[in-house]
């Protein structure tokens, strides 16, 4: 992504407190565009859904609006807005053995599920520096800290994902910017519709209510996240019954 020193600025003047510590409060009457990325997912329609309502301006770009892929479409897509939440919920999986996945499949979903969100990511925060707030959430998954087996490069990336949220937060937490991750759980999306009925029941055993979790009430959640708790970052949610 080259060098990026010059988006981190020394010198923070906005929404500071007393002696010079960021306060998320203060800011909380100042809205700019909430974007999630991977639109056409189904958590992505219902994270959408969920800040429509609260009478928020969203955007969720599916792949043909924005290929997070491509660092110049990322870099035009991002550049004339003034983005307050960003969500990196794009996300591909191509599960196999590492011994029988190709060089081109790992390499797309290390590129998908973790350097489009980075990309993303560092083409905010320039912007969210300045401004003194901003919010990053990464939706990450289960398989980072407990992979199945044929999950290495999905369970790769999505760890990726944490590394990610915690070094950014450190970095950027000085400005008023958080960074969060969320691990949603299975959901009932288009990206699990492929799963085989006995793999569904075992993982559905795993859960210790028994049920698996829902877009719906994830995206009510990081609603809530963003907008109830802003002194909240660094850290990483679980949001299913799972228990490690």
């Amino acid at each position: 992504m080259g060098n990026s020193s010059s988006a981190f600025p020394k010198l923070f003047t906005g929404c500071l407190g007393v002696v010079g510590v960021p306060v998320a409060g203060q800011c909380r009457g100042v809205a700019g565009t909430i974007v999630i990325t991977g639109g056409e997912g189904g958590l992505a329609r219902a994270l959408a859904d969920e800040f429509r309502r609260a009478s928020r301006e969203v955007r969720a770009p599916g792949r043909a609006e924005l290929d997070v892929t491509d660092p110049a479409a990322v870099r035009a897509y991002f550049a004339p807005l003034e983005t307050e939440l960003l969500i990196c919920a794009a996300g591909a999986t191509r599960d196999a053995p590492l011994a029988r996945m190709t060089e081109a499949g790992w390499d797309e979903v290390l590129a998908v599920n973790l350097h489009a969100a980075a990309r993303c990511a560092h083409a905010v925060l320039e912007g969210m520096l300045e401004r003194q707030r901003g919010h990053i959430v990464f939706v990450s998954s289960f398989s980072a800290l407990h992979p199945p087996a044929g999950q290495a490069a999905y369970a790769a990336a999505k760890a990726g994902l944490l590394g990610l949220t915690r070094s950014l937060a450190r970095e950027t937490g000085a400005a008023n910017v958080r960074v969060n991750a969320v691990l949603p759980g299975f959901l009932e999306t288009a990206m699990t519709r492929g799963v085989s009925p006995a793999r569904r029941d075992e993982v559905r055993a795993a859960h210790t209510l028994g049920r698996f979790n829902t877009p719906s009430a994830v995206a009510r959640f990081l609603r809530v996240l963003h907008d109830e708790l802003p002194h909240t970052s660094g850290q990483v949610f679980q949001l299913d019954s799972r228990v490690a």
